[in-house]
């Protein structure tokens, strides 16, 4: 990314997230920590006993706010204004792939462009890391946000996968 596109991720409150080095872990200990991690209890289970893991612990590790109010659950297309209803259209079917690429081709020289670059960079933090789902497409769930920019760094991003799944969601 650009200084210009990574300044916009650090206002918007997810710089911790630039600080993350790749990771390069065999995908059998991935597997095996994603099948003991359970998360109707937000606890890792292993032959050593059960860690909790809170949601706050999650926003301190990732740098993000993990306090406040969570986000609508979804999005209802019938209440949004036109304006936004053309904004749900286009990201409505979306991968994780169109994410990518249209963050890394967008502009940010005018300020509808950072708008919409910051709107793609909420969506795909949240495919990629946040609210990982197991359809490859962008859900009604991944949308609310992104109609609540002025509001994005109030958020509680500690918590939006446990609160996803404690709601029923699985």
């Amino acid at each position: 990314m650009s200084e210009k596109k990574k300044a916009i991720v650090r206002d918007l409150g997810f710089g911790g997230l630039m600080h993350i080095p790749p990771m390069r872990v065999h995908h059998k200990l991935l597997k095996e920590l994603a099948n003991s991690f359970k998360l109707g209890k937000n606890t890792l289970e292993t032959s050593y006993g059960s860690f909790r893991v809170k949601p706050n612990t999650i926003g301190v590790a990732l740098g993000l706010n993990a306090s406040g109010d969570l986000f609508p659950e979804k999005v209802s297309y019938k209440e949004l204004s036109e304006e936004n209803k053309q904004i749900f259209r286009r990201f409505q079917g979306r991968t994780l792939k169109n994410l990518t690429d249209g963050m890394m081709s967008i502009g940010v020289g005018n300020e509808q462009d950072c708008l919409m670059f910051k709107r793609i960079f909420i969506l795909y933090i949240q495919m990629a890391f946040l609210l990982p789902t197991t359809i490859n497409k962008i859900s009604h769930v991944h949308l609310a946000p992104i109609f609540k920019m002025d509001k994005i760094k109030e958020g509680n991003w500690g918590a939006p996968c446990s609160e996803f799944y404690h709601q029923g969601h699985n």
